[in-house]
């Protein structure tokens, strides 16, 4: 089956490099794209006039958020109260339990892959906070998302996250790692067992990967097994480090180490390795302030950076800077990490930012957060197949629609989008060939249901945080509101007038 989407403006790939076209159309045939350029005037079994809207390659998204948002509770914590928010040691050794059943997590996991799709991400590579879980990740919770995945369309590179400590609270008030390492080796067990399962399963939108949670939780023996087995299986791995100050802290006091240095002497810097944030290195000033070589290792080991622009805005920190990484050789690609899973205003808060840092207002224009999101990713991922609408490339593409008098007046259509759009644009989505999302809509899913089921686990997931508190506060404690709610008796919030004067 031959399908056209036309457009006024397609951004095509000619030469290596993406291209616009004024008034282009994508035809794809059997999930791979046969002809993109000007409107196409050969037959087509089916159509699509997008009319005024940018078609662009599938966004890819690899730090992308497979959880119930918990950004949205945990980046403002004023001191008194960020502590509160991760494990006591009480806790750890005698508490410790999940706080979602099994089908529980797969509604969050379900909730989660809409809110990708919608916002116009066509492959992934999931996050999820594991505060909420009695450890790590198993097996069959991340078999279960990748039948969810296979249902929706979407194209994952998958695997169960896995640790051998956590980070908790110590009864002097002192952050540090407590290990379990029986549940470290069985969590990589389960991963290994993941790989297996992907392979028989032979479907190309399910890929397994290996996903160690952050470098500080996982041991320098599971760093090493987890290497060894990416070189023998050939597989990607992606290891959340180089994102804060205390990680580098817990890796000194107990290796003598960097994190950078920690993960050649495992063997892990390669480049099958992927990192998100990659923000904590020499040339931040929080670290040394000068380059004395991170960037240029970086570069040689062919590492991936996961730059996640918003998350990390919101959390207060920033890349230092895109520009020093791009022009050191480092591949960046880009992740969300937390809601909205938005990479265009992700792309939007990382240029500015870029401009802050740099002093410049050219520091990285639009179309290099652009190619991060869509080529920057395909490199990552060694898929060369990805990320760009050209001849023989997989049938990836989504359109956001530029026809809003809230978008303002149009000039280029990406640096448009960018400034003046979001993600929630994207009308249509198309994943090797199949639709995924059509008008807004994605065909299957009951979105009143999954918003209410939702908000129903969010509520409970709050709930929990009490139990790991060290000093056990109650979640209004612990959220308290921007603003008292009203006292008033009124069931409207408003007393009478006549009780005002």
């Amino acid at each position: 089956m031959r399908t056209k989407f036309s457009a006024e403006f397609v951004l095509g790939h000619e030469a290596g490099q993406h291209v616009l076209i004024r008034n282009g159309s994508v035809v794809y045939e059997d999930g791979r794209i046969v002809y993109v350029g000007p409107d196409y005037e050969g037959p087509a079994d089916e159509s699509f006039d997008l009319g005024r809207s940018l078609i662009t390659p599938g966004l890819i998204d690899l730090d992308a958020l497979a959880d119930i948002d918990h950004l949205l509770i945990d980046s403002w914590a004023a001191a008194d109260r960020a502590n509160g928010l991760q494990w006591s040691e009480d806790y750890f050794h005698n508490r410790r339990a999940d706080v979602f059943t099994a089908d529980e997590r797969q509604t969050v996991r379900k909730y989660a892959l809409v809110q990708l799709a919608l916002h116009g991400v066509t492959t992934y590579m999931p996050i999820a906070s594991e505060i909420h879980s009695a450890w790590a990740e198993s097996f069959d919770e991340l078999a279960g998302m990748a039948e969810t995945s296979r249902e929706i369309g979407l194209r994952g590179y998958l695997g169960p996250a896995f640790r051998s400590g956590v980070n908790v609270l110590k009864g002097d008030g002192q952050r540090d790692v407590a290990f379990d390492e029986v549940e470290g080796h069985a969590g990589l067990a389960d991963a290994v067992r993941f790989l297996d399962y992907a392979e028989e399963l032979a479907d190309p939108l399910v890929n397994g990967v290996l996903l160690p949670c952050r470098i500080e939780t996982l041991t320098a023996e599971l760093l090493r097994a987890t290497a060894e087995i990416a070189r023998e299986r050939h597989a990607l791995v992606r290891l959340h480090c180089l994102q804060g100050a205390l990680e580098r802290e817990l890796l000194q006091r107990r290796h003598g180490l960097t994190p950078l240095q920690l993960l050649k002497q495992t063997g892990l810097l390669g480049e099958r390795l992927l990192i998100p944030h990659g923000i904590f290195v020499d040339r931040n000033p929080l670290v040394d302030g000068a380059d004395l070589g991170d960037l240029q290792t970086l570069a040689e080991a062919n590492v991936s950076i996961i730059h996640c622009p918003l998350t990390s805005f919101r959390y207060g920190m920033a890349l230092d800077s895109f520009a020093a990484f791009r022009e050191a050789g480092i591949n960046l690609c880009l992740g969300t990490d937390s809601f909205p899973p938005d990479l265009i205003r992700g792309m939007d808060t990382g240029v500015h930012l870029a401009k802050l840092l740099d002093h410049r207002q050219d520091a990285a224009p639009a179309e290099h957060y652009f190619e991060a999101a869509t080529l920057g990713g395909a490199r990552a991922l060694g898929r060369t197949d990805l990320g760009r609408l050209e001849a023989g490339a997989q049938a990836d593409l989504v359109a956001f629609s530029l026809e809003d008098i809230r978008d303002g007046v149009l000039d280029d259509p990406i640096r448009t989008l960018l400034l003046n759009g979001t993600a929630r644009q994207a009308t249509h989505s198309v994943v090797a060939g199949r639709l995924v999302m059509r008008d807004g809509v994605i065909p299957g899913i009951d979105v009143p249901g999954l918003k209410a089921e939702a908000q129903q686990l969010f509520e409970k997931m709050k709930e929990a945080y009490s139990d790991r508190d060290s000093e056990h506060r109650t979640p209004g404690e612990l959220f308290p509101p921007t603003f008292a709610y009203s006292r008033a008796a009124d069931p409207g919030g408003l007393r009478k007038i006549d009780d005002l004067v």
